[in-house]
């Protein structure tokens, strides 16, 4: 199959499988405060250390993003459906998420969700906007918590999770 006829169908099938980790991703602008599911995202340095996560245009997190210096990355646990479906199934547009949950104000103005103790707050070092449908932001690591060993959540368990924005 040649590229003018591969379909993100195709791409699906064949990486689909592969289960990826949830994360949330929490901005705030000193303006206001964003925060959602986030699919794609890896480490993608590590020397130095670099994480990247890739934002949904259609959401208000990629909004606020956009103008901020740092974001948050929550890695959830299986422990955290609650906060999949706040996160994931409503939409920053319609509802305040962060009046639905604890946290505090972190380095950079970010949100730190209680529940999730393990996270980095990083800085924003480059983005990549290649014209898809999600902009890629690269972070540089600031600092760190870890709440221990965790088993991560994964895609197939939120399968019927419907996005809070529209697709």
């Amino acid at each position: 199959m040649t590229a003018d006829e591969l379909t993100a169908d195709d791409l699906e099938q064949l990486t689909g499988p592969l289960d990826p980790p949830l994360v949330v991703v929490t901005v705030a602008d000193g303006e206001e405060r964003s925060g959602c599911v986030v699919g794609f995202s890896t480490q993608c340095s590590m020397d130095p250390p670099r994480y990247a996560v890739w934002l949904s245009r259609k959401n208000r997190t990629y909004r606020v993003a956009r103008g901020a210096s740092h974001l948050a990355v929550h890695f959830l646990t299986d422990a955290d459906l609650e906060l999949a479906e706040l996160f994931g199934g409503e939409t920053d547009d319609e509802i305040d998420k962060f009046a639905r949950c604890a946290w505090r104000p972190g380095d950079g103005g970010v949100p730190l969700l209680d529940a999730c103790p393990n996270r980095f707050v990083g800085r924003v070092v480059a983005t990549l906007d290649e014209g898809g449908d999600h902009l890629g932001v690269v972070l540089e690591p600031l600092v760190l918590s870890s709440g221990g060993p965790f088993r991560p959540l994964r895609h197939s368990r939120v399968d019927g999770l419907e996005p809070g924005h529209q697709p």
